[in-house]
């Protein structure tokens, strides 16, 4: 029995969440000794954007027009340069439990800004839900602060991942229209390369700060994730869910990371709970379900 394209999407978003969610920690755990945060910003759009330029021929032959330049151009900054380069900084500042929580204020985010942007309607409930998630949020930011030496500076840490989830939630509104005109493959061609173009000046000066020559294999293997997994195919992932399913339901689906990203970094001891984030989880993970609640 053949999958319908919905559930197909759904699947999509899913892995997506997954493949995100072991992220948290996998990338934390070789930054930044072996590889810098923006150094594997240039890595991640320079790989997706080689991956996606040999997928050409097997994609549709679209020309893009003039007009919807301008959103690609916002597009690409938001989803593949800022969004980037704030949740990777903010990785090597802070811990993976905080970067999984934070995220999940992504829908918070797509939410107000379709309030703004398109004039969605926000209900009361829903107006509470917004105020327990940033209180969450805040609580990280404020008081989840530990002394870890490979979490240097945790307060801007958190502040990153909140933007990162700004930018975020604003990437999937923009893209939306993007993917209801053109095809998956010819979208994510455009917008990473034009991303290799703006990041390049930004990260290129810790990419040349690697040492290639004595970098311990499962370095490599890390790096190969974070290429192919967390940027080539989630992105797919997301584009393909967005072609079948609403901007607020594939964003939905970050609810995920943090059961993923918490259970990872728990059992491969790279981090640990605290009173302070179990409480702000707690307010973020209510204020998200209330946010995304639909009255009848």
């Amino acid at each position: 029995m053949l999958l319908s394209k919905r559930t197909l999407a759904l699947g999509a978003a899913f892995g997506a969440s997954v493949i995100y969610g072991i992220n948290h920690t996998i990338a934390k755990g070789v930054m930044p000794d072996y590889v810098g945060p923006f150094a594997f910003i240039l890595l991640r759009v320079c790989g997706a954007a080689l991956l996606f330029w040999l997928l050409f021929p097997f994609s549709p032959k679209e020309k893009i027009e003039r007009k919807d330049w301008g959103r690609i151009l916002i597009c690409s900054l938001l989803g593949m340069v800022v969004n980037m380069l704030a949740f990777f900084k903010g990785l090597q500042l802070s811990t993976p439990i905080n970067s999984s929580v934070l995220v999940t204020i992504t829908p918070i985010i797509t939410l107000v800004l379709s309030a703004f942007l398109i004039k969605e309607k926000v209900t009361w409930i829903k107006a509470i839900g917004i105020f327990l998630g940033l209180i969450g949020a805040l609580a990280l930011i404020l008081f989840g602060a530990e002394i870890r030496s490979d979490a240097p500076n945790i307060p801007l840490g958190n502040s990153l991942f909140v933007l990162n989830a700004t930018v975020y939630g604003t990437y999937l509104i923009l893209v939306k229209k993007l993917m209801e005109k053109y095809h998956p493959f010819t979208v994510m061609r455009w917008l990473f390369t034009i991303a290799v173009i703006i990041n390049l000046p930004i990260t290129y000066p810790e990419f040349s700060l690697i040492q290639w020559a004595t970098m311990p294999t499962h370095v490599y293997w890390v790096i190969a994730y974070v290429i192919i997994g967390t940027t080539c195919l989630t992105y797919l992932f997301n584009v393909y869910a967005l072609t079948q399913l609403k901007a607020s339901t594939v964003s939905a689906f970050i609810y995920v990371q943090p059961l993923i990203g918490i259970l990872f970094a728990l059992f491969s001891g790279k981090d640990a709970l605290t009173t302070v984030k179990i409480v702000a989880a707690c307010l973020v993970f209510l204020g998200v379900y209330l946010s995304s609640k639909q009255i009848r």
